[in-house]
């Protein structure tokens, strides 16, 4: 994420299927999550915290391009994030064959889509310790919510560190490196600590996500910083909000993910671990420098289809406002749930998997003009029951049977999973509907075996992409 987090012991074709299943950011084990608005030069970042451990020894710290003020800065709440994940997450859908020899029997056997919810002065620090051997500077002081916020500025990373550690953050010893390409650009930094008392008061069952805006002609991430105590590779979902047009990164590869392809039935009930591998699959594919693109559509009121087809409601006029869409306005007061507002947003969802050993710079974004709809999607197909007795019906067993056989080399070539593991699902259909025709032999070729399975504001709170720091407990 873009932050510094600190925390004591821690570390194309149009079509209506039915959605069976989704693949959300619970199938990765290390994700965090960032809600990005963009217009000219206004940004609003929402950051997730997934924080856990005694919120006493939770802190952060966040590059930012410049002093915010206390009216640019909020806490929201948590399920913004549940209801754009859920909205925009990569889905399975799924379609009933008709037999063809009971055409006017035809009943079409649709399951019911799963839900688609599938004191102030105790964080405050000691402004006599801000000494001028340090080069740090206390540039504003607040407490917003149930947290207490300072901003610093800095001339040198060992001074940053020093004062860091001095005031009770145990710093990652490869911190002083990532810290000065900030200081270089003249970042700020945020530094976020719980005010106990406001938590209490409060009765929060987790720390909830901070929002903060700002004026800036950058437009990007920094997540080198939270590679200084990065283990292992760092999942990012970035949920992006425009006018116009989607976000895309300028200097990484924006990559569409496969999507309308059709897989074997039985990935109904693993879509989760094949939706993983796919993307694992996909991201080696692209030299692990790549981002991927995994939803972008229009979603204004005045747009009535905005996804093919939908997990859950849209985003709401409420949805819009609490991620900090700021340029939409009315909604239908009457009714509260209601998705009626006035403006033009574009959605863009975007997926990074990163490292140190390929990612040497933070991200850089643009908005571009480009409204073309899209999402990822995956389908299955139920073939149709009875008797195949008839001409059509016959040659309906041949077309399944092909079919079945290009459904198992999509799932090889998507995600690397063997073919021979699930044979049996060709066979039971060629043995029960006396078809030999089987052109999958085994040892043929294509089945691996495997089983595979800054700018803007350096602050970004999310698990991987925030650097972690130890507070140190005191007395």
């Amino acid at each position: 994420m873009i932050a510094l987090m600190l925390a004591a012991w821690v570390q194309g074709e149009a079509f209506c299927g039915f959605y069976v299943a989704k693949a959300d950011t619970k199938i990765y084990n290390q994700a965090s999550q960032v809600i990005l608005v963009r217009d000219d030069n206004q940004t609003v970042i929402t950051m997730s915290n997934d924080f856990k451990g005694d919120v006493k020894d939770f802190a952060m710290v966040v590059p930012v391009p410049v002093v915010l003020k206390e009216k640019d800065i909020k806490v929201v709440e948590r399920q913004v994030f549940d209801k754009l994940d859920a909205y925009s997450a990569p889905r399975l859908v799924e379609y009933y064959d008709n037999n063809p020899c009971n055409q006017y029997r035809y009943e079409m056997l649709a399951k019911a889509a799963p839900s688609a919810a599938m004191g102030s002065g105790s964080a405050v620090m000691d402004e006599e310790r801000s000494k001028k051997d340090y080069g740090v500077t206390i540039e504003a002081k607040y407490t917003v919510g149930e947290y207490d916020i300072i901003i610093l500025g800095a001339a040198q990373s060992n001074g940053l560190q020093r004062w860091l550690t001095d005031n009770g953050y145990k710093i990652p010893p490869n911190a002083e490196e990532v810290l000065n390409p900030y200081i270089r650009n003249n970042l700020k930094f945020f530094v976020v600590k719980v005010n106990l008392d406001k938590l209490d008061g409060g009765d929060y069952q987790t720390l909830r996500p901070i929002q903060i805006k700002f004026n800036s002609p950058r437009f990007g991430l920094p997540i080198r910083l939270g590679m200084a105590n990065a283990n292992g590779d760092q999942d990012l979902i970035i949920y992006a909000f425009t006018r116009r047009g989607r976000v895309e990164c300028t200097n990484y590869r924006t990559v569409k993910m496969n999507s309308g392809v059709k897989v074997p039935e039985f990935i109904q009930e693993d879509f989760s671990p094949f939706y993983a591998d796919a993307y694992k699959k996909a991201w080696r594919r692209e030299g692990q420098e790549a981002i991927f693109l995994e939803y972008a559509w229009d979603v204004s009121s005045t747009n009535y289809v905005k996804c093919d087809p939908c997990v859950s409601n849209p985003p709401d006029y409420k949805d819009l406002e609490d991620a900090g869409v700021w340029w939409v306005n009315g909604g239908n007061r009457q009714y509260p749930g209601s998705a009626d507002f006035n403006g033009n947003v574009f959605f863009t969802r975007l997926h990074v998997r990163y490292n140190r050993a390929h990612y040497a710079q933070d991200l850089a974004f643009q908005v571009t003009p480009n409204n073309e709809q899209y999402q990822v999607r995956y389908v299955i197909t139920h073939p149709a029951t009875g008797s195949f007795t008839c001409s059509e019906g016959r040659r309906y067993v041949r077309e399944v049977a092909a079919r079945r056989e290009e459904e198992l080399q999509n799932m090889n070539r998507l995600t690397g999973w063997s073919i021979y593991r699930h044979i049996d699902y060709l066979d039971d259909w060629n043995r029960r509907n006396g078809n030999s025709n089987n052109r999958i032999k085994r040892g043929s070729v294509g089945d691996t075996g495997n089983n595979g399975g800054i700018f803007i504001l350096g602050f970004l709170v999310l698990q991987g992409i925030a650097l972690f720091i130890t507070l140190r407990k005191k007395g």
